[in-house]
């Protein structure tokens, strides 16, 4: 069978690759549905491996990859490993505003042992009443003598009774919108601290997310992150990368299914032909692998902006929107091509599907970005005002003409 759309190419890939292989992950992918639980075991085996960190200085033992990179390495992992360890790998990601603003004693204290894989970090940014509005957050910081203590709650919180730390988010009493956020290294065995798990997730099991209760916990002002009053500044950067490198694991997942499919209907012979020669089954096929093709591409270009420094906050947020809606519907179309063990838990085409299912939830629901990229994609005129950049009749690419002559 010839390959139309080779796997994406880098250096690193063969080791990601043997990586996969020795440890055993895609085996371990699929026991964590079953057991959910944290795979610490083979969390350290990955720092062990240097898969953790991708994007990390080399002076703390990261691979300081840039993005474009980075996401290349992540849709490998996915592809033989499932999203679980591709997130896995991803953790330092989620927690590099420790290196950016965090200063050497949170980095060497906890980012170090976090790339090894000796301790786990979760983010603890989303509250009951705020969910994807984090402006909204309710949570107080008071400061107190050398240090302040927070009072509120976060839910839907990943690693919510496994994590040994967190970085949590609160705002200052009586702040509203970004400035009074600041944001904070929390260990979770501090005085005041309550976890407790939610009920069982649809997929990923293996978050074991819950929610995390700060009851007068007191934080010595050297765990605060960066500047006080300045958190969501510092998250904002961090989730515009992060988005894209989400992006590039859906992709990777759907990818594995693609190519299992692709390979299995070619195989399959109905009513004396191969499946594969059937259009009603070929042709979703072929627009299945255009559309993570092109999708790759562009989340490529997205990540290219951001390592050029460029503002890169729309295209990442239209990187993920659209790698979840074309990851879903491509193992929607492997799973239905697999017929009824499509359905089961024979082929791993259904979690997969159920594990991208969060993509469009988790890190900024799908119309909270589509939102955002609107705000950038008509933001300049707008700050123009009413009627700059005004155009002709829709489609025509022609100018509007003076209002006087149309009279």
């Amino acid at each position: 069978m010839t390959e139309l759309w080779p796997l994406p190419q880098d250096p690193i890939v063969p080791e990601v690759e043997a990586a996969c292989t020795r440890l055993g992950l895609a085996r371990r992918y699929h026991e964590l549905d079953r057991l959910p639980e944290f795979p610490r075991r083979e969390f350290r085996a990955m720092g062990r491996a240097r898969l953790l960190g991708l994007t990390a200085p080399r002076r703390l033992g990261g691979r300081g990859l840039n993005a474009s990179r980075s996401a290349i390495a992540l849709y490998h992992i996915a592809y033989r490993a499932g999203t679980a360890f591709a997130k896995l790998a991803m953790q330092p990601e989620f927690c590099s505003v420790l290196v950016e603003r965090g200063g050497r004693e949170l980095a060497g204290r906890w980012f170090g042992p976090l790339l090894a894989g000796r301790v786990l970090i979760g983010n603890h940014i989303t509250e009951p009443t705020a969910g994807s509005d984090a402006l909204a957050m309710a949570l107080e910081v008071t400061p107190r003598g050398e240090g302040y203590v927070l009072n509120g709650t976060k839910s839907e919180a990943a690693f919510a009774v496994d994590a040994d730390a967190a970085i949590v988010y609160g705002r200052a009493p009586g702040t509203k919108g970004a400035d009074g956020i600041s944001g904070f290294l929390v260990p979770q065995r501090l005085k005041g601290i309550r976890r407790t798990l939610a009920p069982l997730d649809l997929g990923e099991r293996w978050q074991r997310r819950g929610t995390v209760v700060y009851d007068h916990v007191y934080v010595p002002a050297r765990y605060r992150i960066g500047r006080e009053g300045e958190g969501f500044r510092y998250l904002r950067r961090e989730l515009i990368r992060d988005r894209g490198l989400l992006a590039a694991i859906y992709l990777g997942a759907a990818r594995a299914s693609w190519d299992e499919t692709v390979r299995d209907v070619f195989e399959r012979v109905t009513f004396g032909r191969r499946l594969s020669e059937r259009q009603a089954v070929a042709f979703p096929l072929v627009d299945d692998g255009v559309a993570l093709e092109a999708t790759w591409l562009f989340t490529q270009r997205a990540l290219a902006r951001f390592d050029r420094g460029e503002d890169a906050s729309a295209h990442t947020a239209m990187a993920k929107v659209r790698s979840t809606e074309v990851a879903l519907a491509t193992l929607d179309h492997c799973i239905q091509f697999h017929g009824g063990a499509g359905y089961s838990a024979a082929y791993p085409h259904e979690q997969r599907w159920r594990d991208v299912r969060s993509g469009p939830i988790a890190h900024a629901p799908s119309e909270v970005l589509r939102g955002l990229a609107a705000s950038h994609l008509w933001g300049d005129r707008t700050r123009e005002g009413p009627g700059a950049g005004r155009r002709g009749p829709r489609g025509s690419g022609r100018p509007a003409r003076p209002r006087s002559a149309a009279r």
